[in-house]
C-alpha cells in the first residue's frame, strides 16, 4: 500500500470541534502518518485533491445488527447460516456506503462475520462484536413461542441470543463468546420492545448472575453492555460494574449520578423506534408490541436530554435491522433537538472510540491513528445533515488506507 496524500483539506478535529483549513493528510501503510499544512511525500504518493471540503474521521455505530436481517427473528433462527452471512453482506456494504468505518455489533453477528469483512470477502465497517446476547429464560432473548419447550442452542443457529439461568450458566456463556473472540458481552437486563413474552418494565438475572457475567468479562479485559429501559433495571446493571447502558428511555435521574460515579456510557438508538413506529402506522406489529413501543418512545428525547445535561458520555448507536438499516444516518437528525452539531459528531466518533476502548487509534484524524477517512461537502459542525446525504455530500471513504469511494 502506497502513500496518498489528501491535499487543500479542512481537517475537522473532533474533539476540540474545530476545522483547521489549508492542511494536508499524509496516509501511509493504512495509517494517518502526518496532518498539517504543506505537507509532501514520495514522488509517486497519490494526491488527491479535496478542494477545501471537510476531512473528518470515519463514523462509528456503537449499536448495530448487521446479521438480524429479518423482521421474524424466531423464523430467521431456523434458516441457514449461510444465507444469513449472504444477506448480512449487503446490509454491511451499505453500513460501509454511509461513511461508518468501523461498527458495534451487540447482537447475532460474530467472529465469521468479522473475519470476512476483515480479509476482504465481504466489504463493510469493521467489526466489534458480541456475539449472543445474554438472555435468562422468559428474558428478552427467549423467542420461543409459549408453546415452545426445546431451544436449539447450536451456536451457529442464527438465533440472536444465548439462553442461561444461574451462575454457573452465564459463567459458561461468557467464557464460550470470550473463546470467540467476544470485545464485548451483552446482556438483557429488563424486557425488550420486541420480545415476545416479557415486559419493558421487568428486570432480568440476579445480582449474583450479574456479578458473574461482569466478573468474567472483566477476567478476559472485556466488558459488559447492558440492554434496560427503567433506571429500575440500568441502576442494578452499573451497581453491578456494567460499563454501558443501551437505549434507556424510561430512565429518570436516580441513574445520572451512578453513570457519572461508574463512568459509564450511554447509547440512546432514539431512530429504531421512530423506524418500528412507522412499521405500527401500516398495521405491520403485534399489537402487544405496538403498545409497548408506545411506552417507551415517549421517553426518549427526555432520556437524552437528561443525559446531555449532565456530561454523560452519550455514544452514536441506532439498533436498526432488517429493511431499516438505510434510516441509519437519521440518528443525528433525530437527536439534534437535543444535541449541537459537535456533540452529536463526537458521538460517533471519539466518543465511540472511548468506548470501544480505541481512543487514538479511531474517531480522529491525527498521526498513528488508522486511516478511517471521509470527504464531506459541506461543514458538519454548521450543519449535521451533510452527513445524512451520502449519496450526494460524501465525496470520499476510506478504511485503513484503502479508498472505497472517490467522487472528488
Amino acid at each position: 500500500m502506497g502513500v496518498t496524500i489528501l491535499r487543500n483539506a479542512s481537517v475537522l478535529d473532533p474533539g476540540r470541534g474545530e476545522l483547521a483549513e489549508g492542511q494536508s493528510v499524509v496516509v501511509d501503510g493504512g495509517r494517518v502518518a502526518d496532518v498539517g499544512p504543506g505537507l509532501a511525500g514520495p514522488a509517486d504518493a497519490v494526491v488527491l485533491d479535496v478542494a477545501g471540503r471537510t476531512v473528518m474521521p470515519g463514523l462509528i455505530d456503537a449499536h448495530t445488527h448487521p446479521a438480524i436481517v429479518d423482521h421474524d427473528l424466531s423464523g430467521m433462527a431456523e434458516w441457514p447460516p449461510s444465507y444469513v452471512a449472504a444477506r448480512a453482506s449487503r446490509v454491511l456494504a451499505g453500513m460501509l456506503a454511509r461513511g461508518f468505518t468501523s461498527i458495534r455489533d451487540v447482537g447475532a453477528g460474530e467472529a465469521g462475520l468479522a473475519r470476512a469483512v476483515e480479509e476482504g470477502y465481504f466489504t463493510g465497517p469493521r467489526m466489534f462484536y458480541g456475539g449472543k446476547q445474554l438472555s435468562q429464560t422468559g428474558g428478552a432473548g427467549d423467542w420461543r413461542a409459549p408453546s415452545r419447550r426445546v431451544y436449539d442452542d447450536n451456536y451457529y443457529s442464527p438465533a440472536i441470543g444465548v439462553i442461561c439461568d444461574g451462575v454457573p450458566e452465564v459463567r459458561r456463556a461468557v467464557r464460550e463468546e470470550v473463546r470467540r473472540g467476544a470485545h464485548h458481552i451483552k446482556v438483557y437486563l429488563s424486557g425488550a420492545v420486541d420480545s415476545p413474552s416479557d415486559r419493558v418494565d421487568s428486570t432480568q438475572f440476579s445480582i449474583e448472575e450479574l456479578n458473574a457475567i461482569v466478573e468474567e468479562a472483566t477476567a478476559a479485559n472485556i466488558y459488559v453492555t447492558g440492554h434496560a429501559y427503567t433506571s429500575r433495571a440500568i441502576n442494578r446493571g452499573l451497581e453491578c460494574g456494567v460499563r454501558c447502558i443501551e437505549h434507556g428511555n424510561l430512565m429518570d435521574a436516580s441513574s445520572i449520578p451512578l453513570f457519572q460515579a461508574c463512568g459509564a456510557f450511554y447509547v440512546p438508538t432514539i431512530v429504531t423506534y421512530h423506524a418500528l413506529a412507522s412499521r405500527a402506522r401500516q398495521g405491520l406489529l403485534p399489537a402487544d408490541i405496538d403498545a409497548k413501543l408506545t411506552k417507551v418512545i415517549d421517553g426518549a428525547m427526555g432520556a437524552l436530554e437528561m443525559a446531555h445535561a449532565a456530561g454523560i458520555p452519550v455514544v452514536y448507536g441506532t439498533d436498526l435491522f432488517a429493511d431499516m438499516h438505510d434510516q441509519q444516518l437519521q440518528e443525528f437528525v433525530i437527536r439534534s433537538e437535543v444535541q449541537p452539531p459537535a456533540d452529536l459528531i463526537r458521538s460517533a466518533t471519539t466518543v465511540a472510540a472511548r468506548l470501544l476502548r480505541r481512543e487514538g487509534d479511531l474517531g480522529c484524524v491525527a498521526p498513528g491513528a488508522l486511516a478511517d477517512l471521509l470527504v464531506i461537502d459541506g461543514n458538519p459542525l454548521d450543519d449535521i445533515r451533510v452527513l445524512t446525504t451520502p449519496e450526494r455530500t460524501l465525496k470520499l471513504i476510506m478504511k485503513e488506507g484503502t479508498v472505497y469511494k472517490n467522487e472528488l
